[in-house]
């Protein structure tokens, strides 16, 4: 398979590293950081020899590529030029972009633009990852489907956010001082998780229900003690990560709740409650490792996402279940 890369930070050169020992060709790369602009991507991911492709800032360059992974940004009517760019050269695109993995709610007006304009030129577009994409929405909705209806989900993933990379932490605040931080949260310039609510209408598109509302919360978690968990050390009343949820409700019944817990230390799991009227199940993992994941995700659903038509997808679009929804 011939693979275009739009975007080579920490994302982009895993999934290199990945696609390659998966056997798969890098044929372009794009980025716009004048410190890898013209680099050999074989220099950059510190392969023993230069593989032949320079990172560059023109898109062309990814014209001859069965798919291109797009990871630049999290918002949509960021980085839509860029997707619109690659929809144009008539590419599958499978992108990390959070919002893009169900734009409907924070982008209505993009959202059918890219489906029209991707269907007139035959391409196709998928948002997803791990979180959203997968681990709070896509596997919540596979495991409902073994119940015989459902009447409230709740799923929960939690991190330990000293084991992750360093732009993660960044985001989360991590390090810094309380106030600094909720005044970034406030301001954009820290985003936090992004993605509760994409992931809440992922579950009740699947579900087929209307939800009333759907609310989101995150707040900043503060270290009552130094903690430290590999190299990374916090000091008691630094900012350690964020908890956050999200709950999507049906009239005023909460039917759908979605946590993240990510701080430095935290216990690393997942755990998916669904209840029916019949029963209850729940699944509990020891934790996914959140790039590595992503970048998996994106690489097994490679291969088949030009089975399902041109056009703007979700993760529903590409599931066989359709879980029954029972109000209690």
């Amino acid at each position: 398979m011939f693979i275009g890369i739009y975007g080579f930070g920490a994302i982009g050169r895993l999934l290199a590293k990945y696609a390659i020992q998966r056997g798969h060709e890098i044929i372009g790369v794009v980025d716009i950081d004048e410190n890898i602009v013209g680099k050999d991507i074989g220099e950059i991911l510190g392969l023993s020899e230069n593989y032949g492709v320079e990172v560059s800032r023109d898109p062309l360059e990814l014209a001859d590529a069965d798919i291109v992974f797009h990871a630049t940004g999290s918002y949509l009517d960021k980085v839509y030029p860029q997707i619109k760019q690659l929809i144009d050269l008539s590419l599958d695109v499978i992108s990390t972009c959070e919002t893009l993995a169900y734009p409907y709610y924070r982008y209505p007006v993009l959202a059918r633009k890219i489906d029209e304009r991707a269907r007139a030129r035959s391409s196709t577009i998928l948002g997803t990852g791990i979180n959203p994409g997968f681990i709070l929405d896509t596997l919540a909705i596979v495991l409902s489907s073994s119940l015989p209806d459902v009447t409230r989900i709740k799923a929960v993933r939690s991190l330990d956010a000293g084991k992750r990379r360093i732009p993660f932490r960044k985001k989360i605040g991590v390090g810094e001082e309380p106030e600094e931080v909720k005044k970034k949260l406030e301001s954009g310039e820290l985003t936090g998780h992004v993605g509760y609510a994409e992931s809440i209408c992922l579950i009740a598109d699947a579900l087929e229900i209307n939800l009333s509302k759907i609310e989101e919360e995150q707040d900043i978690v503060i270290a009552e003690e130094k903690v430290t968990s590999g190299e990374v050390s916090v000091e008691k009343g630094q900012v350690s990560g964020i908890k956050g949820y999200g709950v999507g409700y049906v009239g005023d019944k909460e039917v759908i709740r979605l946590e993240l817990h990510a701080y430095v230390g935290a216990e690393e799991y997942e755990e998916i409650t669904i209840e029916s009227s019949e029963y209850r199940v729940t699944w509990r993992s020891t934790g996914t490792p959140g790039d590595a994941g992503t970048i998996s995700v994106l690489l097994n659903l490679a291969e088949k996402i030009n089975m399902y038509g041109p056009g703007l997808l979700t993760m529903v679009d590409i599931l066989p279940f359709k879980p029954y929804y029972r109000e209690k």
